[in-house]
């Protein structure tokens, strides 16, 4: 038995869609699943979009402190949420006051505004596009590339082989979706400290049931 929450989570199996989790998983939170069928358009029915007025998941529930409920989207914003409120050990985080706490927020950023698009951007021309634009492929797959480089480089510094520190955190989750998610041309075997990197995270227990939390729907 984990620790109990009121938090109802709202995802489905996508690089954004496991950070959540993954989290809470990692921190041994009980929660709520409420699994949204994204190819049925299910996060555009109005219902959800009092969850998330942007239609996207994840998106999670939660009683405030004041007894009434509060909702919080964006994937980033939920992780914070969670370590601000639930990780008081700071098993995933760093304490306010720390500088390891503004590096987890920078690459916790670099994700959201870098890793992420540039792959989902990568991924759909490849796979998904109704035709293939080979300049938008290798725009993408160039600035996808890059960023791995960019992670490659800095754990090849990394003494703990995390993103910061000594411990797993929230910036390590964040990415961890979006480098496990495949991309055609792009091996981790050309980036080996990012490859022990994810086979490192992937052997965690908390990443494992997180990543695989849709087995537990009925979907």
């Amino acid at each position: 038995m984990g620790t109990s929450t009121d938090i109802t989570l709202y995802t489905a199996s996508t690089p954004n869609g496991i950070k959540v989790p993954i989290l809470l998983e990692e921190l041994g939170l009980e929660f709520k699943l409420q699994p949204i069928r994204i190819m049925d358009n299910e996060q555009k029915e109005p219902w959800f979009l009092e969850i998330n007025p942007n239609g996207r998941i994840p998106a999670i529930t939660d009683t405030w402190t004041d007894g009434e409920r509060i909702r919080v989207f964006e994937s980033g914003a939920i992780l914070e949420y969670i370590v601000d409120r639930y990780d008081k050990d700071y098993k995933a985080s760093y304490p306010k006051d720390s500088r390891e706490y503004w590096e987890v927020k920078s690459w916790l950023m670099w994700q959201m505004g870098g890793l992420g698009p540039m792959k989902g951007q990568l991924e759909h021309f490849q796979k998904y596009a109704p035709e293939k634009i080979e300049y938008s492929i290798n725009r993408y797959s160039n600035e996808t590339r890059r960023l791995y480089g960019t992670m490659e480089n800095h754990l090849a510094k990394s003494s703990h082989g995390f993103l910061v520190g000594d411990r797993v955190t929230i910036a390590d989750i964040a990415c961890f979706g979006w480098i496990s998610s495949h991309a055609d041309g792009i091996f981790l075997s050309d980036f080996p400290h990012l490859e022990r990197w994810m086979d490192k995270l992937s052997k965690r227990p908390g990443f494992d049931k997180g990543r695989h939390v849709m087995n537990r729907a009925n979907v």
